[in-house]
């Protein structure tokens, strides 16, 4: 279970490893948290860890993060080797596509739970791993076949491959905040990717399309050719939302957000800037409130998300953690929106 650092009162057992950004591991998993090690990551603005629950049954398998673990290596060697190399076989990135898809069909009513997959420290390669593992699960709840999933699986992971010739100092920013010259330099991203790949005879048009045209909104209004929704195929139109959708979520040239915030700006958006179908799928299968989310209740109440509800994403499953006075509680105690119809969320605590 993930926990805020906050609220550790020592004596927990660490479930995962706590790694700097570098990768170093400072306190391996199995480890007994002590007083003074809660002090000693504060310091060093660690803000959550992940511990042992005493529950088990309260936290499901998440796919995302075994996705994580075996993709997010592969794809950044790959593409960085392929970057200043230019021979390298960049068809080994269809593993990793392969891997996705398996692992999402092998569960595939399991809720999409974004925080899971990164963390907002983490990179370019990253997001791929994330907008892909989304865009092959809206693809296949959109009853598409098996050789379209797997395009769009591909084409998403290298979507974002033009990045990686965009000045470094720029890949932070925030677009609102950049020059004219510096939004088209990034916004070239696309024709970069694109052009980078054309000649790639392994790669389909679809993957290609994805890569270049995954900024398109179907009013019109995206780049790098403005074109309307009857010029995009279903396939970049899913790695276009996702893409969207984690870019807001995580802060990728745009001020971060929270989930359901995103979510409500993409419902807000569907048949206009984004299609309808896509939207309705996708509010049906990410979670608004990721486990891990800490909420407050109508009544005033903290709590952890520690479960989803399929298909009712506003409705979670809550580990409750004080009442609306503040007060610890006592006993462990879950709530279940969809069963406790008088209570919701007010608001999360990110």
């Amino acid at each position: 279970m993930r926990v805020i650092i906050n609220q550790l009162k020592g004596g927990e057992k660490l479930e995962k490893d706590v790694q700097l950004e570098n990768g170093m591991i400072i306190l391996p998993a199995g480890t007994v948290i002590k007083k003074d090690y809660i002090l000693k990551l504060k310091e060093m603005k660690i803000f959550y860890v992940h511990i042992e629950c005493e529950n088990e049954s309260i936290i499901d398998p998440v796919i995302e993060e075994k996705i994580k673990q075996q993709c997010q290596v592969v794809v950044k060697n790959t593409i960085e080797k392929y970057s200043y190399c230019g021979d390298v076989q960049l068809k080994e990135i269809t593993k990793v596509a392969e891997d996705i898809m398996d692992d999402i069909l092998s569960e595939p009513e399991v809720m999409y739970n974004v925080s899971c997959v990164r963390d907002r420290t983490e990179s370019t390669y990253s997001h791929s791993i994330n907008v892909s593992a989304l865009s092959v699960m809206l693809a296949i709840r959109l009853g598409l076949g098996e050789e379209r999933v797997r395009d769009i699986a591909i084409g998403s992971l290298l979507h974002d491959i033009g990045l990686v010739y965009i000045p470094q100092y720029l890949l932070g920013k925030d677009l609102e905040t950049c020059s004219e010259k510096q939004v088209k330099e990034i916004r070239s991203h696309v024709i970069i990717g694109y052009s980078v790949l054309e000649r790639e005879k392994w790669l389909s048009n679809r993957a290609k399309e994805i890569i270049l045209s995954h900024h398109e909104r179907c009013d019109g209004s995206g780049y790098p050719m403005r074109l309307r929704a009857n010029k995009l195929h279903l396939d970049t139109k899913i790695v276009a939302l996702c893409d969207e959708f984690d870019n807001q979520v995580y802060g990728s040239f745009t001020p971060k957000r929270k989930v359901k915030d995103v979510i409500e700006y993409l419902v807000s958006q569907a048949d206009a800037k984004f299609d309808f179908r896509v939207v309705k799928v996708f509010n049906e299968s990410v979670a608004a409130y990721p486990n891990g989310t800490y909420v407050i209740t109508s009544e005033n109440e903290v709590g952890i998300v520690v479960r989803q509800n399929e298909k009712m994403p506003i409705r979670p499953v809550i580990r409750m953690i004080t009442d609306a006075d503040g007060h610890s509680y006592e006993q462990y105690v879950e709530k279940d929106l969809t069963k406790d119809l008088t209570l919701f969320i007010r608001d999360s605590i990110q």
